[in-house]
């Protein structure tokens, strides 16, 4: 894995794609995109395995939340790139795992990284996530998971609000004191109770829009940090 590919632009390289039989408009604009989008590109090219290894990137870089040492839970973790970025800046290894990742599709294998099979919703997933961590608690709870799209825009946005707030549920109840969390959002989700909540719990709260994320799209990341600990 090579050093960061952000900002490769490949000028005059872009490529059209014409809609065929068997393909829909929205498809064959959705392959467009893939093709002509820069961090796609980095990616195959600096060894990650999806763009949105850029994204946890470029908030480390600025906030520097990924150090050496660290036990991090990372919700919906496929296809991976958000653990593989992980164990790289934490130094996580086969024989000391302190990575481990969680979610219903299944992810292959990476160096340093625990990979749990399991919907983050089922009644025990907290536990076997308690449980993978050695009975550690996590420096950092993060999560990139996003609802499976249904094209109502307002139904999206609560289902993705719920996820964010089962997520907070599980650093509240689970973090080492001084730890953080990141979250993906949409415009608006992280709002009233859950803000409320973040900013007692946390010494911190910030709105992060990383270069990586495309600007059409409605999502944000929220990054808390220094827990204050379950107890207060």
């Amino acid at each position: 894995m090579s050093g960061s590919g952000r900002g490769r632009g490949d000028r005059g390289m872009f490529e059209r794609v014409k809609t065929a039989k068997r393909r829909t408009n929205s498809s064959a604009r959705w392959l467009q995109r893939q093709l002509n989008d820069p961090y796609v590109r980095a990616a195959k090219i600096d060894g990650y395995r999806s763009r949105a290894a850029y994204k946890i990137l470029e908030i480390d870089d600025r906030h520097h939340i990924l150090k050496t040492g660290q036990r991090i839970v990372d919700l919906g973790a496929a296809p991976g790139g958000w653990c593989q970025v992980a164990a790289a800046k934490t130094g996580s290894t086969d024989q000391d795992p302190r990575i481990v990742g969680i979610d219903y599709l299944e992810v292959e294998p990476l160096p340093g990284v625990t990979l749990l099979l399991k919907d983050f919703l089922d009644d025990d997933a907290p536990e076997a996530l308690r449980a993978a961590l050695g009975g550690h608690a996590p420096n950092l709870v993060m999560s990139d998971m996003a609802a499976p799209t249904t094209g109502h825009r307002q139904t999206d946005h609560l289902r993705t609000t719920h996820l964010f707030e089962v997520a907070e549920e599980f650093a509240r109840e689970n973090l080492a004191p001084g730890g953080a969390f990141l979250s993906k959002v949409f415009r608006g989700g992280a709002e009233n109770e859950a803000l409320v909540r973040l900013k007692r719990d946390y010494q911190s709260v910030h709105h992060i829009k990383p270069p990586a994320s495309r600007k059409e799209s409605p999502e944000l990341y929220v990054l808390a940090k220094g827990f204050r600990g379950s107890g207060d």
